[in-house]
Formats: structure tokens, sequence, C-alpha cells
């Protein structure tokens, strides 16, 4: 380790032992600093936790590049200077705040809170633990100008984090991301934070706004009838330990279905979430006990959300009786294709609807939507990008759906991030309209591809690590920009999108047009004749890059699904070794 490095960390710990922080938090410091290995000191203090485009997010813990009450509170100091400087001649700026099942959640929310209230900031502040969606309907439905939810998502136990969000309910994007940024790097000191809380501007909500949000949900519904005639369905349900436990089994109920079984062993509210290493519902591990309780009693469906809900994956049961993951893209897809086929099937479609999906999820999702005349908005990842396209819509046109490949859906336009108390509750409801047609979940996914064409898509992470590893990323993304393939496995490059100079080359014609798009990111994708389609995006928060691979293939009937599926196995690895990843 470099002998400067650990001076300098020294010299900050030194800070937090003898400044005005509390006596807890410079024990942990003095045992750090008093330790013959060195390397929790040096992780603990080498950096500051960076607010970013998101908010924090990092492993709990004292010191600088930790999550604490004191990163927290620089971080709702900076927002509340941000919120001062946007409304400061609005009399009375207000804010939501809650929290997911985390370890420190509550501590961290009320932390939040009480520095908002310093600030003379009206905080209302949830009783308990809450569906991160359910944060974003609460900042419109109280005419907040912000909001903040404390939660690290589908991460290890270790971690925590907070998401800022703004008026509209969604989370930050420019100016005010980077404004909220500049205000937070502004503190300094633990003296600049005002920690001493006003609670006389400290309001508690639950049920007030529960019974709101779930009626919105509950009128969601596009097959009440069906759902009546099917209300028996079996629906394996689990919150894995998190927030979700505290509405989708009443949601649920209230769309009308009265067998949902729930997987009790992870209903139990824990930080620590014992069943599981990781809760993240995209994980087979983390969904074991749910399509083991599924076999047990002959499930329909299995759904899972994850630890702050606004994440959801199911399992089905396939023509072999195999219980399987039903993937996002898939899921996406099933929820796109039902929405639309229903509204027009209600008479519902007047030609001012649009939905909208990412960049990097499946193409399929374009093709339903082409073929049954709703336009639909390619956006950048992350949900942010989905509501700054449903801000500029309001008002203008109707929003019926939205998605995106990483386990996130959005049905409603009174929230605007991804929510998994609609999403549990919608594909239930497909699930049902499927019986009622004759069909399992799995046959409507059959389905679906019959229509528009087989499409199986692959996600691969490059990890490169350290300074290294992070100038390799740069000089691969370097030479995919300026020597494009020509090919990919065996397939003539017909189209080079690059996010970063805003440019679609035609590369049969060698022509380029500008794309509209509200930002430059640093993300390629290559579209071949055959219909393959590559994303390459590096993280923007950890040490890899991504490869979003999605290959097409025509599939005639049922029978041939699984000889296709096979196919389009390696057809992916295939591409994979053209990339050389």
């Amino acid at each position: 380790m470099e002998k400067n490095l650990l001076e300098e960390v020294r010299a900050k710990a030194n800070v937090w032992l003898n400044g005005d922080y509390d006596a807890d938090t410079k024990a942990k410091v003095k045992a750090l600093l008093d330790a013959d290995d060195t390397t929790e000191l040096v992780e603990s203090f080498y950096k500051d936790l960076e607010f970013g485009t998101g908010g924090l997010r990092g492993i709990m813990g004292v010191g600088s590049n930790r999550m604490n009450i004191y990163t927290v509170g620089a971080a709702t100091q900076g927002l509340a200077n941000y919120l001062r400087k946007n409304y400061g001649k609005k009399a009375d700026i207000k804010v939501v705040v809650g929290h997911d099942c985390r370890n420190n959640s509550r501590l961290f929310a009320e932390t939040t809170a009480n520095i908002f209230s310093a600030n003379g900031i009206k905080v209302y502040l949830f009783e308990d633990l809450r569906p991160t969606p359910e944060i974003s309907f609460a900042i419109r439905y109280l005419g907040c100008q912000s909001g903040v939810v404390v939660t690290a998502s589908h991460n290890p136990k270790e971690y925590n984090g907070y998401k800022a969000y703004w008026e509209d309910g969604a989370q930050v994007i420019p100016p005010h991301d980077t404004g909220i940024i500049l205000e937070v790097n502004k503190i300094k000191n633990v003296s600049d934070i005002k920690f001493n809380g006003n609670p006389e501007l400290i309001e508690t909500i639950g049920e007030n706004v529960d019974s709101v949000f779930l009626d919105k949900i509950k009128a969601l519904s596009l097959s009440p009838d069906i759902v009546a005639k099917h209300n028996d369905l079996k629906i394996v349900y689990t919150p894995i330990h998190g927030t979700g436990m505290t509405l989708i089994p009443r949601a649920l109920e209230m769309f009308g279905f009265k067998n949902v079984i729930r997987v009790e062993e992870q209903f139990v509210k824990s930080g620590d979430f014992p069943t599981v290493v990781s809760p993240n519902p995209e994980e087979p591990a983390a969904m074991k006990l749910a399509v083991e309780k599924a076999k047990e009693v002959d499930a329909d469906i299995v759904m899972a959300s994850d630890p702050d809900a606004d994440r959801m994956g199911i399992a089905v049961k396939n023509d072999k009786g195999e219980w399987i993951l039903v993937n996002g893209n898939q899921t996406a897809q099933m929820f796109i294709y039902y929405l639309i086929r229903r509204n027009k099937e209600l008479g519902l479609l007047k030609g001012n609807e649009y939905i909208v999906k990412t960049i990097v999820t499946t193409e399929q999702i374009a093709a339903i939507a082409n073929k049954y005349h709703v336009p639909y908005f390619d956006v950048y990842t992350g949900f942010k990008w989905i509501a700054a396209v449903m801000r500029e819509q309001e008002g203008k046109k109707r929003y019926i759906g939205g998605g995106e490949e990483s386990y996130g859906f959005l049905v409603e336009d009174f929230v605007r991030d991804k929510d998994a108390v609609s999403a549990c509750v919608m594909i239930a409801e497909v699930a049902a309209w499927a019986k009622d047609n004759g069909k399992s979940v799995y046959e409507l996914i059959q389905d679906i591809y019959l229509e528009f064409g087989f499409s199986k898509e692959k996600g691969i992470s490059v990890v490169k690590k350290g300074k290294e590893g992070a100038e390799e990323i740069k000089k691969m993304m370097t030479k995919f920009r300026s020597c494009p393939p020509k090919e990919i496995a065996g397939s003539k490059v017909l189209v080079v999108k690059d996010y970063n100079s805003l440019r679609r080359i035609d590369m049969v014609s060698g022509s380029s047009t500008e794309m509209d798009m509200p930002e430059a990111e640093n993300v390629l994708q290559y579209f071949t004749e055959d219909g393959t389609k590559i994303s390459v995006r590096p993280s923007g928060t950890e040490p890899k890059i991504k490869f979003y691979i999605e290959v097409r293939l025509p599939l005639a009937n049922r029978a041939e699904f699984d000889a296709v599926n096979a196919a389009a196995d390696k057809k992916v690895e295939a591409v994979r070794a053209s990339l050389g990843v």
C-alpha cells in the first residue's frame, strides 16, 4: 500500500476521531486506527462516498466512504440547500421520506427527516417501511417538491442507499441532478449539517396514503370480470423480507384474487435477509423457497418483489411441468402485449396512446407496438428516463405501460418509478386472462414468440478491477467506437448507434443522422442483417463493461420451441466469440 495514501487516510480518520461526531462513531474510528490490519481503515476513508445522479449507495459503517448518519446528513443538507435555492420564494417547501427493511434504514430516514425540518422544510415521514413506488406516488399526491427513499434495492445486506426524487415523483435528472451534487459537495464539515430537527414540521403518514394508493392501483384492472371468474388462481408470493409485504397481498386481494399463498419464512421483516444470500428476484436462489412452495401447492404462478418493491420477478410452469424463471425481457413483452391487446379489445385505443422501453430492452416490444400502431419511445437505461417521457407527454398522450429488461415495470401514470405493487397485480391479471383463453402463462409467452418471431436476450458483464481495469474498459470502448465490426457472428452490421456522439451510422451507405436523445451517454449499439442487436455500455457505478445481446430466429410452431431456443443459445455464443467477450 502506498505510504502517502495511508497517511492521508489516517489524517482523515483523525478528523472524525476529534471532530463533532458521536461517541459510538469515535470509538469505531479509534478501533480502525488501532488495528494492525489497515484494510478496513483504508476502505472506509480513502475517498468520500459519492453522491451521484441516483443519490448514494454503499456499505454501512463509519467513515467518509460508508453509509452512516454523517454521509446521509451531508446528502440531505445539500439537497435541502438546493431546494431552498430552487423554491426560495415558496412559503412551504414539502418533502416525503420513506425507507425499506434494511438495517439502519429507519435511523437514516429519521435523520433525513430531522435535517429537512431543521432547514424549515415540511416532512411527511412514513410510519414504517413502504414500497419505493408509494413514496413516488406520495410526492405527487401530497404536492411535494422532493422526496427521499432510504434503500439499496436488491444489493447484499451490508449495503444501504439514498435515492432523491423531484416534484414529479421521478428520480432527479438534468439539470437538477448536477445542481444537487454541487450543493452536496459544498458540505465540507459536520458542523454544516443541521441535525436538530423541528418536530412541528414532521408529520407521520401511513394508512391515509396507503388506502388512496391502493384504490388507484385497483382502478388499473382491465379485466375485473375475468379476475372474478378465475379468483381462485393459485398465486405464490414472496416479499423476500422487504416492503412488498405491506401492500402487495392487500393489492392482490383488492383486485379480487382470493388464493394468495404466502412464503411465510420470507414475510419476516429483516435487513439481514436470513433466507437468501442476495435478495434479488433475478437470481434462482432468491426464488428457491417460493418455487418449492409452488410445487407443494401446485400453483399457477410465482411472484416476488425485491426489498424496496420496485422490481418484480416471476416463475411459471413450462410444458413439461418444470418451474422456470421468466426473465425481465419476457415479462416486459408480456405486459406490453396484454396492455395493448386488452386496450384494443375494450375499444380504449383512441390513437393518442404510447409506451416506453429502454434501449437495451428487447425489440419485441417495438414489434408489438408497431403491429398495433401504438407509438413507442426508446430511452436510456434507468426508470428516470421513462419518467422524463411521461412528464413530457403529460396532458398530450395517454401512457399505457413501460418497462426495462432489469425487472422494472410500470403500468400507471400516477407513479413515476418502477412499481412491483402494480406489476404483481397486473401479472396476476395477465395469468387469469391467459387461463380464460385456455392457456398457461408459459403458453402465452410462446404465443407472443409465434406471432412476432423468437428472440433471446443475454446480458454479459465483464469485470475489470482497479485503475488498470478502468483504463482497459476505456480502451475497449475506444476500439469498438473507432473500428466498429463489419459483421458479427457471420451477419453484416447494417446500423451503428453511438449515443456518445448521438449519431446513427448507416454502415451500408456510410451516411449518418443525428439521434434525438436528452443527453450523450457512453453506449454503443450494433444492428445486424439477421436482426441481432448488441448494446455495449460501461457501468457508471461498478468496474465493469456490460454487453446486452439479443438474437432473433423464426418460430413456426410450439413443437419447434425447444430446438429454436437451443439454436438461439448457440447464436448468442457465436456473437460472444465475435465480440471477444
